[in-house]
């Protein structure tokens, strides 16, 4: 330990340090500046910080009110909006487009309706009900994703295989009412 000692000092052995005391009267100098700076300060800064602070303390409670409930209720709005007519205007237009034409499809399929067509057309209609059941789920992940183009690909897949199992269904109704048209003509010859 003393050769521990022995290099602290003669580290600082060479320093020149500055060891004057300060001229007189410095410390009564630097007490009469430290009071006149405090004398400037306004004697009414506690009193107004404490006026102020229940009044920031409730609008700051009422804004998080605010914020906590317009998040609660946010989610439940925006389940009830998103559709692809929310993505973009030209998302709109698909659906809308897509939506007649299986409205379109939907009425020549039942005005195709017979008793030979009936369980083609009861296929159809489960196959259409499971794509609207996956509709449904792929609009609640558009929610989530937060309008992922996969998403919007897969709604519109969905939409045109409803088109395209209505479209099979009406060429099977027509290729059944052949057959019938068929059967009959031969019975008559």
């Amino acid at each position: 330990m003393k050769n521990r000692d022995i290099d602290i000092n003669e580290l600082f052995k060479d320093q020149d340090f500055d060891l004057v005391e300060p001229a007189n009267g410095h410390q009564d100098r630097f007490l009469e500046k430290l009071k006149h700076h405090e004398d400037s300060k306004p004697k009414n800064h506690y009193k107004l910080r404490t006026l102020w602070a229940p009044i920031v303390s409730v609008a700051a409670s009422i804004i998080l009110v605010i914020l906590l409930t317009g998040n609660l209720w946010a989610p439940k709005l925006a389940k009830e909006n998103t559709d692809l007519a929310a993505v973009s205007p030209e998302m709109k237009e698909t659906q809308h487009f897509y939506n007649q034409l299986i409205k379109t499809e939907l009425e020549k399929v039942n005005t195709g309706k017979s008793p030979a067509t009936e369980a083609v057309i009861k296929d159809a209609l489960a196959q259409m009900e499971r794509l609207d059941i996956e509709y449904t789920k792929l609009k609640e992940d558009l929610n989530s994703s937060g309008k992922d183009k996969r998403v919007i690909f897969a709604m519109v897949s969905n939409l045109q295989q409803r088109i395209d199992v209505l479209n099979n269904v009406l060429s099977r109704i027509d290729e059944i009412n052949e057959l019938k048209n068929l059967k009959d003509e031969n019975n008559y010859i």
